[in-house]
């Protein structure tokens, strides 16, 4: 199996990019394809003393920045390294695609390449938060800003079964996000997508808010694009505000710094393993569900531990054969 990665997406340029696919091959045993720069890609190579096998690189003269945009880079740019990526895994040289790169660039560049799987009309990227039972799958988390009932109906077929195959969850609960459990809530788009999900065959509980969500009630929670994106950049910075506020109110006093190192001391591992399961990093990546392909979508400031991390989720779901898994669940469902 190769993974190929965008080597030149992120804030951080191939330097990440080359140290997570370095950290996949030694650590996983990953052979793994990067697609950028051979100059830049090669140097930084050298820098690491560079000597796996497993490792191949694949030139691509041109880069989308993250500040460009996506249309009028998409026109002019014809040999980007994401482009170039998404090629090898049409071609089937290689088996998925990672890449933190700019995600409205990646993601009409894989509609161009690897086109939608039949019965999908729009792809969504799916994350897994983590809760108090351990961690939901949800979707959209940005792919889609405005999403029509049978987009929010797709999701849901497609977040149940990705739950089922790579979670290891055997009858996901799947919730769609509203702002009361009552069905007289919502907008009409919610209520609409709430009646045709109760005919399909799926453990459909209803209507989730977003305080459930984190306690664990539901395995998979549907939303559209725009609430998604704005739930989970919510949640990364009330993470970050509360250590912080933590932090500002230890420092304040001797005694509650004394209190403070005393305690990191005796539960220094309990934090540690509380740390990971808050860590983006953990997760790696956010799969784009609903293309012809398995593709992985990485935060842009991904740190060479996500990227691993990300690398190893794709070699998870092409084990898995959740892509043919889906075709065939959409098939069975009628969504065709």
């Amino acid at each position: 199996m190769k993974i190929a990665l965008d080597a030149m997406g992120g804030d951080f340029g191939p330097r990440v990019n080359v140290e997570g696919a370095l950290l996949a091959a030694r650590q996983e045993g990953m052979c793994v394809v990067l697609v950028g720069d051979q100059k830049k890609i090669q140097k930084e190579l050298h820098k690491t003393r560079f000597s796996s096998q497993s490792i191949d690189v694949v030139h691509a003269p041109e880069t989308i920045e993250m500040h460009e945009r996506a249309t009028e880079s998409l026109r002019s740019k014809k040999n980007t390294s994401m482009r170039v990526a998404l090629e090898l895994l049409k071609n089937n040289e290689v088996d998925a695609v990672v890449s933190a790169g700019h995600t409205g660039a990646f993601m009409a560049s894989a509609l161009m390449v690897l086109k939608r799987l039949p019965g999908i009309e729009r792809p969504a990227i799916a994350g897994c938060i983590p809760t108090l039972k351990g961690s939901c799958v949800m979707l959209d988390l940005g792919a889609n800003v405005e999403c029509r009932v049978s987009h929010l109906v797709q999701f849901a077929v497609m977040g149940a079964l990705y739950s089922k195959i790579v979670e290891k969850k055997t009858h996901p609960v799947v919730g769609l996000l509203s702002n009361g459990e009552e069905e007289s809530k919502g907008t009409d788009l919610l209520r609409q997508a709430n009646q045709i999900l109760k005919t399909k065959e799926l453990n459909y509980m209803g209507f989730i808010e977003s305080k459930e969500l984190l306690k664990g009630k539901a395995d998979v929670v549907v939303c559209d694009g725009f609430i998604g994106n704005i739930f989970l950049k919510t949640a990364e910075g009330l993470v970050s505000a509360i250590f912080s506020m933590m932090k500002q109110e230890f420092q304040k006093r001797f005694f509650t710094k004394l209190a403070a190192g005393f305690f990191y001391f005796i539960f220094k591992d309990t934090l540690y393993s509380f740390g990971r399961r808050l860590d983006y990093a953990e997760y790696g990546s956010a799969p784009l569900l609903g293309l012809n392909g398995v593709v992985q979508v990485c935060h842009g400031r991904s740190s060479s531990r996500a990227i691993k991390n990300a690398l190893v989720t794709a070699q998870k779901s092409v084990e898995s054969h959740f892509l043919e898994k889906l075709r065939e669940e959409l098939e069975k469902m009628g969504i065709e």
